[in-house]
Order: structure tokens, then C-alpha cells, then sequence
């Protein structure tokens, strides 16, 4: 008989726990894009943008209505960001192959050439969208198969790294993650930093997922959770950029 590995206590301390994760986020600190002007200026501040097109907002099996919720946020993320100055915008997108080794954990979705891999039109409408470098992906990873480790290898100059998009525990997690390892890899002072407004996943009840025959997927508790460990990995997780 296989004996399972969780203490009798667990759920009560898990409790607990999630209590103070509760506290946690809602005591995040604000940042202000006026004290990263200075940067800025000098170039050494990107915003990247992850997976913020139609297949995850508008259309498509894998859209959520928690991820387009954080449409405003994002492009007012934008915006200020080109009012201090920043002109590096990243732009990691889902862009799958029809073959995608991706789709048997994930239902077909974003494949290159298909409105579903296209930016959201809040975003394709900026005035200063002609200024995106996009990196196509077939990946959760956005430093897989992507030019993005060379455009990081080129600008080790730059010093803040600004986050937003989805999925919070998933394509965002691992490009926060990344820049945060590289940094740390190569002693570089590369200051990350995840908008908790700005970012999010989506929600699959249990039941629902019963149902269906997959995995459930909680979206505050994944969203919740994976900030926080972010933030336990040396990434500035703070609950808006004002």
C-alpha cells in the first residue's frame, strides 16, 4: 500500500498559509514609472509584454475573461512606460507550429498566421506600436527557440525589466524567472519587476475540470501563489506601477 507523503495537518496548515498569502498581496507595495524616468531615458528600461493576443483575450479555446480583465492595466502599463521614455517593448507571443508538441497538454491554440496569434488591438492601436520587437514562440518558455537570449545578451546595459501579461504561473513565470536567473548568473544589477495588476491566469473549477477530465486549475490560488514565489526569488512584485 503506498502511503501518502502530506502530514494529517496538512490542509489545516495550508490554511493558514494561504491566510497570510492573502495579507501578503494585499499589502504590496505601489511602484511609481516617474522613478524609473532616469533609466529610462538612458535606455536601460524594457517592458515586455507576454502573450498579450486574441487566442488568450478574445478568442479561441484558451481565452479567459480574467486575462482580457487586465487588458486596461497592460496598456496603461504601455503608455506610461513611452511617456518616461522606455522604447524597448518586447512582445513574446505564442506563434505554435499545426504540429505543436505543446497542444497535447494544451488545447490547440495560437498557431502562426491565424488571428489567434495576433496582438490584441488594444495594443496593435498605440501610436508607437511600430517600436515592438515581437518574439514569436512554441513555447511556455519565451527564451526557447526565440531570439530573446540574444537581444539579452545584447543589452546587458539594461537594468530594469518590466513585466506584464499571462499566464501568471505559467509564460510570465518563466520569462520573470529567466531574466532573474540570468542576472544572477552573470552578476548583473537587472531589477525585475511583475505588476500585480498587470498580470494573470486562467480558471478552471474543479468541478468543471471533473467534468472535462483534466487537471482543475484554480486561478486565484495559482495567481496568488506564483506571485509570491516570484517574489520569494528576488522579483519586485508590487501591486501597480502608477
Amino acid at each position: 500500500m503506498v502511503t501518502s507523503s502530506i502530514p494529517e495537518n496538512f490542509l489545516a496548515n495550508a490554511t493558514v498559509f494561504l491566510r497570510e498569502l492573502v495579507q501578503w498581496e494585499q499589502q504590496l507595495p505601489a511602484e511609481s514609472w516617474q522613478s524609473l524616468a532616469s533609466q529610462a531615458q538612458q535606455g536601460q528600461v524594457a517592458l515586455l509584454s507576454v502573450d498579450m493576443i486574441n487566442g488568450f483575450c478574445h478568442e479561441g479555446a484558451l481565452a479567459s475573461p480574467r486575462i482580457e480583465a487586465v487588458i486596461p492595466a497592460v496598456v496603461t502599463a504601455f503608455e506610461r512606460a513611452y511617456a518616461i521614455g522606455v522604447r524597448d517593448f518586447l512582445l513574446a507571443q505564442d506563434s505554435h507550429t499545426p504540429q505543436s508538441v505543446e497542444f497535447a497538454d494544451f488545447s490547440p491554440h495560437c498557431q502562426a498566421g491565424t488571428s489567434e496569434a495576433e496582438n490584441i488591438p488594444e495594443l496593435a492601436s498605440l501610436p508607437f506600436a511600430h517600436l515592438y520587437k515581437i518574439f514569436p514562440k512554441n513555447s511556455l518558455n519565451a527564451f526557447h527557440g526565440t531570439e530573446l537570449p540574444k537581444w539579452l545578451e545584447e543589452r546587458r546595459d539594461v537594468r530594469t525589466v518590466v513585466i506584464v501579461g499571462d499566464c501568471t504561473d505559467l509564460c510570465v513565470y518563466h520569462a520573470a524567472m529567466h531574466f532573474k536567473l540570468y542576472a544572477n548568473a552573470h552578476d548583473l544589477p537587472l531589477r525585475v519587476i511583475v505588476p500585480a495588476n498587470a498580470v494573470q491566469t486562467f480558471d478552471t473549477p474543479v468541478a468543471t475540470a471533473k467534468e472535462l477530465g483534466i487537471l482543475p486549475h484554480d486561478g486565484d490560488v495559482t495567481h496568488l501563489f506564483f506571485l509570491y514565489h516570484m517574489c520569494l526569488n528576488g522579483i519586485d512584485v508590487v501591486s501597480e506601477i502608477q
